[in-house]
């Protein structure tokens, strides 16, 4: 038999089976952020609820529940998941072969200002690890690495924080917009062209907002030229990359072309004041120390070893490898085409009956969502791997070494994988039973007003789930289906989820405990969160009045073309 899902199931009544079909987030709201669960335990939880509802109120048939389940983690696994481990994996690669050491180095020779040095790592490295693994691994990267030149711990953690928003729509090599485009149907390519023309609005001040966190307005005043070159380079290189070049390596450039260009600056212009910065740095360990703010984390503060041109290239070579192949994968035509001729399409079995789908669309066409796509050579993840090969080949690592290093890392993020694939399993059960249709026609009620809320809900999903990509997982077609209602371009207020999502993942209780982790102040997540809060909402209120704006005739000219 087809199942067809019923806009309002429960007796016809559009608000009870809204509230009825909010089951499922609320669960997750509350499983996460008030009982503070381990992120798989609630995710699992969530899917039990989320199928109980399908079955019961939407009367979809168990066995469809079930089997829609199944498809949602499939994808969260492969390629979610498997772009996160590819591109970690490459990560390690250079610190097991020690040539991240040698990078470290290089921020030094660029410049000894600890302000200036917060910008280049946490924003533009910190941006480049987003832009490659995501999921927290910026945080507890570069919180260490600014641990290691002299930041107090509590004030490393904020910073770290702060600048891991801007780049996060494209993190992990676009998966959060990859995952939008896959659930609603919408090119990713136009989703991520959205997202472009959002989020390169914050990141052009946030370095001057990182510079107030560590130094006050005296370092604004102080280095706010080199600054604002960064963050208006990383922005520019943002919206160019997503809009005509890859959403995919879109973070990579913005960091590049960022740091590149505060490089170039600052071989003219030196910052005021440098010494002094230090020592009110030094003033702020003590004083944070005198607080309880003691760290538990032992980070070596080695003298900064003489770089070389070639080991600085032989750092940067994983990073340039990656720029490379995936601008013949996604740029070079004949090669682009080649690789979706690779991709494999699987009727998810159950899901099909024949050449029948057994789901359909509210407007009973067949749901071809139900077909799974395998890109297992063409998906990003795989890209990365073949990055990660080379890497391992020219580093000159024993197979064994690379193997192991892969093996490592699979272990550690055993429960990202049941996590993620748990967060997709509940997008793709509230999606075909039409949970998320009804919500969004609910929320549609607002009218044009929810074009100015739009962005609370990814930063809501993004806030409680830790992850833009889950976020886009609960929200991604809810959004889709109140743009529509509301006379809304769809696309608009899918990116803003993706948008809304960057700027509540600071506050997320995962990155809270990554961070406090990373810096060695576990169970202060608190008291980070305090200092942290009033950022985040001030940057989702701008973000807020832009993307109601974008709906109206004001922006609306900011909306690219398909």
């Amino acid at each position: 038999m087809q199942f067809q899902p019923d806009l309002a199931p429960l007796n016809g009544n559009l608000t009870l089976s809204a509230l009825v079909a909010l089951l499922p987030l609320l669960t997750i709201f509350v499983t996460l952020g008030a009982l503070r669960w381990k992120a798989h335990w609630a995710g699992l939880t969530t899917v039990a609820v989320a199928i109980l509802v399908a079955i019961f109120a939407y009367q979809m048939p168990a066995d469809l529940a079930l089997l829609s389940a199944t498809q949602g983690f499939a994808f969260g696994i492969f390629p979610i998941t498997w772009i996160v481990l590819a591109a970690i994996w490459m990560y390690e690669l250079t610190v097991e072969s020690g040539h991240f050491e040698d990078l470290r180095s290089a921020f030094h020779v660029i410049s000894e200002d600890p302000r200036i040095l917060a910008i280049l790592i946490a924003f533009c490295f910190g941006g480049l690890m987003e832009a490659l693994a995501g999921f927290g691994a910026p945080v507890a990267i570069t919180g260490v690495m600014l641990m290691s030149i002299g930041y107090p711990p509590l004030r490393a953690a904020i910073t770290v924080l702060l600048a891991n928003t801007a780049p996060v729509a494209f993190g992990a090599i676009a998966t959060p917009i990859i995952t939008a485009g896959n659930l609603t149907g919408i090119d990713y390519n136009f989703i991520g062209a959205m997202v472009g023309h959002q989020t390169p609005l914050l990141a052009w001040f946030v370095p001057i907002l990182l510079v107030l966190i560590v130094d006050g307005k005296r370092g604004v005043r102080e280095v706010w030229p080199a600054a604002l070159v960064i963050g208006v380079s990383f922005a520019v290189a943002q919206w160019i990359s997503a809009t005509y070049l890859s959403v995919e390596l879109t973070d990579i450039v913005a960091a590049l072309v960022g740091a590149a260009a505060g490089v170039v600056f600052l071989q003219f212009w030196k910052p005021k004041g440098t010494e002094e910065a230090a020592q009110r740095l030094l003033d702020m360990k003590t004083t944070e120390a005198a607080s309880g703010y003691n760290s538990t984390t032992i980070v070596e503060n080695k003298a900064v070893q003489t770089v070389t041109r070639n080991k600085v290239g032989m750092a940067l070579l994983p990073y340039i490898l990656v720029i490379a192949i995936f601008t013949v994968a996604k740029l070079v035509p004949s090669v682009k085409t080649w690789l979706a001729t690779t991709d494999i399409k699987i009727p998810w079995p159950g899901l099909w009956d024949g050449d029948t789908a057994r789901i359909l669309t509210g407007a009973g066409d067949p749901n071809m969502s139900t077909i799974y796509n395998f890109p297992w050579l063409s998906g990003p993840g795989s890209l990365m791997l073949i990055t990660g090969i080379l890497v391992a080949i020219v580093y000159r690592m024993h197979p064994m070494t690379a193997i192991r290093v892969f093996g490592r890392q699979v272990y550690k993020m055993r429960w990202t994988f049941l996590t993620i694939g748990s967060m997709l399993a509940i997008a793709y059960v509230m999606n075909f039973s039409g949970q998320t249709i009804t919500i969004g026609y609910w929320i549609a009620g607002t009218g044009a007003a929810f074009a100015f809320l739009s962005p609370i809900l990814g930063w809501i999903g993004t806030a409680v789930t830790g992850s833009d990509t889950s976020a886009n997982a609960l929200f991604a077609t809810l959004q889709q289906t109140a743009a529509e209602n509301i006379g809304v371009e769809p696309t608009l207020l899918v990116a803003a989820n993706t948008s809304g999502g960057v700027v509540g993942k600071m506050i997320s209780p995962q990155n809270l405990a990554i961070a406090a982790s990373a810096v060695g102040l576990v169970g202060k997540e608190s008291d980070i969160l305090r200092r942290c809060l009033p950022w985040s909402l001030g940057l989702l209120a701008f973000l807020c009045l832009i993307i109601g704006l974008q709906s109206t005739p004001v922006l609306g000219w900011m909306i690219p073309t398909p």
